[in-house]
């Protein structure tokens, strides 16, 4: 399927984002360490009596298939025999502090537990070195990601999308909500709106795979199971009724990604990006979104109530408008275009860049602060002397 993209303009950025997709993408061995933690957690639960009967489930990115080699792991401890949301929240808050004493006692000390969240949760970092949140009775949680996993069957590129943004995002350092920047949920929701936006459009109005809002319709897994027979029927159909296809290349969509956000303050001003209808919607158009004092509103599409970026805060939104801005001005350049060593430091974390073997300018200047040491060192004739050590960056120095 991927060959039968249009030849993309921009040859050097395409390359550079099939290389980088190839660093950040899972490999077997990175999905194994996952399994491995889930089922270390699974014991854990299974050895309380409070939670006997429960079941440990996993969601998130790592259901959605839109998780990196680095990303977090959520998981939802589902109660048994209990209707959804008949478990209140400070129940699901003791439970989450008798776990976090269960984990203790077994020699997990890295624990942050956040009873004051929307959704009470605790964060630990597993033997396997994931970072893993935890949640009672999520199951709003579960079926967001499954609806991300039926809509990537619509079309490839909305994964390499959302792992790209999101990997820019940590880039520039504005994929952080407890810092009041975007969560990755309100990235993902940003890379639906641009390709139900974009002409011809890529995904439906969310509407169309599932007309109604799905928290309100979500009473156990019996209402689960004909969400999800919904949701793929409304898949499969978008798929074969469409009659025409975007054949724009990734390179070509990512352009037009930040070209379309690159005002994104401005465009959140006084609107609602809203991936349900498919369109930017102005707030007094519904009641619901009138009088809540949000800098950035980006509905979320399941419990259409609530805003997806509600953590974002008046001096992030200004930063994260200039990321965007600027990822936009460098795109233009074509003498940026055509350097893939301007362009990956740019777009990726310099762990990214490590594994491309593209330098960043902090390791050119590592680099060459090396290079001017080792030259000072070999004129003083101390650098092959015994009694010399080597620091963790490859400079030796004297016992002085």
């Amino acid at each position: 399927m991927a060959n039968s993209w249009n030849r993309s303009p921009y040859p050097v950025l395409e390359s550079s984002l099939q290389e980088i997709l190839v660093a950040v993408k899972p490999s077997d061995e990175d999905r194994l360490r996952r399994l491995n933690a889930i089922n270390n957690f699974k014991g854990v639960v299974q050895s309380m009596e409070s939670l006997r009967g429960a079941t440990v489930e996993p969601f998130g990115s790592f259901i959605s298939n839109l998780y990196t080699k680095w990303g977090d792991l959520d998981i939802s401890i589902e109660l048994s025999g209990m209707p959804f949301s008949s478990v209140g929240r400070s129940r699901k808050q003791d439970l989450l502090r008798e776990i976090m004493r269960a984990l203790r006692r077994r020699g997990v000390h890295q624990l942050e537990f956040i009873p004051r969240a929307r959704v009470p949760l605790l964060k630990f970092e597993s033997n396997q070195s994931i970072s893993c949140d935890i949640s009672v009775d999520n199951l709003v949680g579960q079926v967001k990601s499954k609806y991300f996993l039926w809509i990537s069957q619509i079309d490839e590129r909305f994964r390499d999308m959302v792992l790209l943004v999101k990997e820019w995002a940590k880039t520039r350092d504005i994929n952080d909500p407890k810092n009041g920047t975007l969560n990755s949920f309100s990235l993902t929701l940003l890379v639906i709106f641009h390709f139900q936006t974009c002409n011809p459009s890529i995904l439906p109005p969310l509407k169309h795979i599932f007309d109604g809002n799905i928290a309100d319709q979500l009473i156990g897994m019996r209402s689960y199971a004909s969400i999800e027979t919904t949701c793929l029927a409304n898949v499969e159909r978008f798929k074969r009724e469409r009659y025409r296809v975007n054949q724009s290349s990734l390179s070509e969509l990512f352009v037009s990604f930040f070209e379309k956000f690159s005002n994104i303050k401005t465009m959140a001003a006084g609107h609602v990006f809203c991936t349900f209808t498919g369109t930017r919607e102005r707030v007094w158009s519904q009641a619901k979104w009138i009088g809540k004092p949000f800098q950035i509103f980006i509905e979320d599409p399941f419990e259409q109530t609530e805003n997806a970026a509600r953590s974002v805060g008046v001096f992030e939104l200004s930063k994260i408008a200039q990321a965007f801005e600027e990822t936009h001005h460098k795109l233009s350049a074509s003498s940026v275009l055509s350097n893939k060593n301007s362009l990956i430091p740019f777009l990726v974390r310099p762990r990214v860049c490590s594994l491309l073997g593209v330098r960043t300018p902090q390791s050119e200047y590592r680099s060459e602060l090396h290079d001017s040491l080792e030259q000072y060192l070999h004129r003083l004739n101390l650098k092959d002397r015994p009694s010399s050590s080597r620091s963790s960056n490859g400079v030796r120095w004297t016992g002085i």
